[in-house]
């Protein structure tokens, strides 16, 4: 979860974008659709979609929020320059179409066409999701965060346990829903105390936390 587009999230998505382009080069993106039942050019556009969708936040509900005291340091030739992040004491709950939406419709659609026992994808979902819920912690004046590995290697190491043939499909599912029920869903709670004006479920975008946890974890397995 994290807080509202910014200009410097731009860039990320555009350094990401180009990453991508590099990765297609070496064929891994073509080698996980395929793991996931999805031919070069559906996977394309999966990936075109959810780029775009990483921009869309759509507003849920509007809480309360205490206002911490949450500045940015800057070093100025005359020193250290302090300016407060503005906030207004509301913080607007939303859901990012890239980084959450789009990802839990394509985990629906992996779950309908790959035959993995429910007792299977519960288990793996509930273990990613309390690992991505103690890994992840609040931040003030930005959100939920975490280390970017922690969720794709463990959902891989996960699926690759308790999978079987399905290892792929399930490393997905479960990097997925693992990110967004443990660091997102499960610290609800802490949203209030962090002074950031929107929280989006699902973060800045496609690759950020979610949708990137997803195809790393398919790569590992």
């Amino acid at each position: 979860m994290r807080n509202s587009f910014s200009p410097s999230r731009l860039l990320l998505l555009i350094l990401l974008i180009s990453l991508l382009l590099v990765v297609v080069q070496m064929e891994l993106v073509s080698l996980v659709f395929a793991k996931l039942g999805l031919s070069p050019n559906q996977g394309m556009l999966l990936l075109l979609f959810s780029l775009m969708g990483s921009l869309l936040n759509l507003p849920l509900l509007s809480i309360k929020a205490e206002m911490p005291k949450v500045e940015i340091k800057i070093n100025t030739p005359q020193g250290l320059l302090h300016i407060p992040i503005p906030f207004e004491g509301k913080t607007v709950i939303a859901v990012n179409v890239g980084g959450c939406l789009i990802p839990l419709v394509f985990s629906a659609s992996l779950i309908h066409r790959f035959p993995i026992p429910t007792s299977a994808l519960l288990l793996t979902t509930g273990l990613c999701s309390i690992i991505c819920y103690l890994a992840s912690r609040p931040i003030p004046g930005i959100g939920i965060g975490m280390m970017p590995l922690v969720a794709p290697v463990t959902a891989a190491i996960i699926a690759i346990t308790f999978g079987g043939e399905y290892a792929a499909p399930l490393a997905y599912i479960t990097g997925t829903l693992g990110v967004i029920i443990g660091a997102d869903l499960m610290h609800m709670k802490d949203i209030s105390r962090l002074g950031t004006p929107v929280a989006s479920i699902g973060g800045a975008g496609t690759f950020d936390g979610i949708f990137l946890t997803g195809i790393v974890a398919v790569l590992l397995t």
